[in-house]
Parts: C-alpha cells; structure tokens; sequence
C-alpha cells in the first residue's frame, strides 16, 4: 500500500504484529522519497517515530541515533525515522541540531538517516504509532525492527515523556541477528559473550539426547533448559554485513 492512497481509516486497523509482513508505502523524507521496506531489500530496518521536531526528549533520541549510525550500519541495520512534522520543519530541526546543540559530548551531529514526513499521520496511522490515550496528534516512540525479508520481529512502545533506551535498542537488533544466524534463543540480559539456549527439545528422546550430550559447550540444567557456550568473537565475526 502506497503512502499517498492511504486513508485514514487505517487507525482503525489491527497495528502490525511481530511475525507479520512489514506495511509498505511511499514517503516523502529528509533523503528524498523512499520505498518502505522495498528499498532496504536484504537489510535490518529500524522503523521509529517521535512525537514532534524542535522538542527536548526527541533531539536526545536523535543525536544519539545519529551518533550510532555508523553502529548499526555495520550490523547491516538502516534507521528511518518519522514524525507528524512537515519537510522544512524536519531540515531546520536537524540542521538546529547540528549547528547549536551540544548534549552529553555530542556536537555538531549530522542526521543522515530518512527522516519521513507524515503530516497526515499516514503512515504512523498504518504502523499504530497513534495512541489517542497518549495523544491524538502526535505519534508514540515505537520501534519496529524488521529484518531482511521484511518481517517484523520485534516492537516496542514508550510513551512521549520517556526517553528510549540505546544500548537496549542495539542489543535486540545483535541478539535477532544472533538468534538467527546460529539457531539459538537468547536468556534475560544476554549480551554477546553470554551462554545462548539451546532450543527446546520436541520430543523425550531428542530430550534425553540432549541431557547425555557429550559436547562440553552445552549444559543442561534440565531437560527443557539448556545452554551452551557462544563467544563474543564468533558472534562479531558473523553479524552485519
């Protein structure tokens, strides 16, 4: 569905969920128009919006994203950003960012990553980023992580007074890609270097297999919990690009 043919009676849809097919559409941006997800073909995508330019919580969020850039970019990850905010509203606010702001070491930080124009809330409307509990007008902090066929695979909201977590933001993308390229679940808190899990068994004996498994790397705690060693160099060596 293209961003110029929808409606607003996309608020009245189900919001995407993790597992579904990202919503597609056509936007104007900061970086010229984009095709979502079409143009970002074989990459991670983090898809965020903001409630609005020229506000305190949402510079933060963007310096720091624009300080990371270059982070994500080698986990093959592309940030696109949103807001309600019309194109010379989004130019003066990064330029304003650039030339003025200097907040916890960062300065003179240049946003290169889309930043979409959504006056009409479409597209924030097609991806439920409008809660009217919150605000009518203005978009929540979501987050969608899409991966390289444009699946959803994780979401998260805050509100407008809350600031994103950063560290927590790049530690799903490196735990997805992870999960993925070796097969493996991610326990509470894991960081690269920490033991993995070892997916559940789908039957007894496989279970029993993996109890009396000879491979020093896993452990099983019991039966339907077990882990095994991944190092933090292995993991490096196989994300990005």
């Amino acid at each position: 569905m293209e961003n110029n043919n929808i409606s607003n009676h996309n608020i009245y849809k189900p919001m995407p969920r993790i597992g579904d097919l990202a919503p597609s559409f056509k936007a104007v941006t900061t970086q010229g128009e984009i095709n979502f997800p079409g143009d970002f073909k074989g990459k991670w995508k983090i898809l965020f919006s903001h409630p609005a330019d020229f506000t305190p919580v949402c510079t933060s969020e963007f310096m720091t994203f624009a300080s990371m850039a270059k982070e994500f970019e080698d986990l093959n990850t592309q940030l696109v950003g949103l807001s309600v905010d019309g194109l010379y509203s989004h130019i003066a606010w990064l330029r304003t960012i650039k030339e003025k702001i200097n907040w916890k070491g960062m300065k003179d930080v240049e946003v290169k990553f889309p930043l979409i124009v959504d006056i009409k809330t479409d597209v924030a409307s097609l991806y439920g980023m409008i809660h009217p509990g919150d605000s009518e007008t203005s978009a929540v902090r979501a987050v969608f992580f899409i991966d390289p066929q444009d699946r959803i695979r994780t979401i998260m909201y805050y509100p407008l007074v809350l600031g994103r977590n950063f560290d927590e933001i790049k530690r799903v993308i490196i735990a997805l890609q992870t999960a993925d390229k070796f097969g493996v679940a991610m326990p509470a808190d894991w960081r690269p270097g920490d033991d993995v899990i070892v997916p559940t068994a789908g039957s007894c004996g496989v279970a029993k297999d993996r109890m009396e498994s000879s491979d020093e790397d896993v452990h099983c705690h019991d039966w339907f919990f077990c882990t095994k060693k991944l190092s933090k160099e292995s993991v490096e060596k196989e994300l990005g690009k």
